[in-house]
């Protein structure tokens, strides 16, 4: 596996594993929990370094997973976790980013993650009721008392990343980026090259979309987060596939997985981009770690965009309510 390095020198696998699904959001687990410690252990096996989690993926069970798998070889792993919610009763009831709610979450969070220190600590989303300003300064006062090592922001507009920067070294942001989600490449890119922050996209598989696995014909757990996201109602789904048999064709021309060339593109945009594909199987961060050895030229790149641009996407990324805690 590649590394790569983000803002303030943290250097990560190219690659990493967002851990959410192993607790929640695409249905019913297929594994049991031991399974899942062995796949969260596999990962480092196979190369991957960098993991990520959060208080509200749950909640709290997400991080009790990851602290327990990783707990053993605790020194060869870079973990993410994030704040930002308010939860109640097992649910997440709105943001609270206040001072004093970051510093409950750190040290619960380190808690459940058997740790000393968290590697990267993000604020999850935006809130618009606590100035940036203290949020960074909290952080940084969290970084001075060692429980912290490195600060991030998810889903936040160029402002606010400049904002915080200005108060707390901003080391990544997080937002979801992929060949179908563009959003990033107008303001936040430019301002994370400007200012030497990386930057790590969250689904960039579209969710599994751009894997060629989920079409207008799939059938969705009841649970399962995509039921609610606009761009997987069928019509939208049969609209975008255009896109998706283009990737397929691709990969193989390349020998490759649709997954893998959805993965390479993002590689392939900015040195400092470390992607956190999902996965509940040993089999599939495989597939992913091995992305890093699939290269695509400048004209098969310039297709991809060209195809991409011209077909736009049908539907939005997120509802209406998900869509209000997105930073603009």
């Amino acid at each position: 596996m590649h590394t790569r390095t983000l803002g303030q020198g943290l250097q990560v696998s190219a690659i990493g594993l967002g851990c959410m699904g192993m607790s929640q959001s695409y249905g019913p687990n297929p594994g049991t929990r031991d399974e899942m410690i062995g796949v969260l252990r596999s990962a480092l096996d196979l190369g991957v370094t960098f993991f990520d989690t959060a208080e509200v993926y749950g909640p709290y069970d997400n991080e009790e997973l990851v602290g327990e798998a990783l707990e053993p070889i605790r020194d060869q792993a870079t973990i993410a976790t994030k704040f930002g919610w308010k939860i109640e009763g097992g649910k997440s009831v709105g943001l609270d980013s206040r001072p004093e709610q970051i510093r409950r979450v750190a040290d619960a969070s380190l808690k459940r993650l058997r740790t000393d220190a968290i590697d990267l600590f993000y604020q999850h989303r935006v809130d618009p009721q606590v100035p940036i300003e203290d949020v960074a300064g909290t952080v940084g006062e969290l970084v001075a008392e060692g429980k912290v090592r490195h600060f991030g922001l998810s889903e936040a507009a160029a402002e606010t990343i400049r904002r915080a920067h200005a108060v707390y070294p901003v080391t990544a942001v997080q937002s979801e980026y992929s060949l179908w989600t563009r959003d990033p490449e107008a303001g936040v890119l430019p301002t994370l090259s400007e200012l030497g922050i990386g930057f790590v996209p969250f689904s960039p598989l579209g969710k599994g979309f751009l894997t060629g696995t989920v079409d207008s014909a799939t059938a969705l757990a009841e649970d399962d987060i995509r039921r609610r996201v606009p761009r997987f109602e069928k019509e939208n789904l049969a609209a975008n596939q255009t896109l998706v048999d283009h990737v397929k064709s691709l990969a193989t021309a390349k020998g490759a997985t649709p997954g893998q060339i959805a993965l390479a593109w993002l590689l392939a945009q900015q040195p400092w981009i470390v992607s956190i594909p999902g996965t509940r199987r040993t089999s599939r961060i495989q597939e992913n770690a091995d992305a890093t050895s699939v290269g695509l030229s400048a004209d098969e790149l310039a297709d991809l965009d060209t195809l991409a641009g011209r077909l736009g996407v049908h539907g939005d990324r997120y509802n209406a309510v998900h869509m209000g805690f997105v930073d603009n």
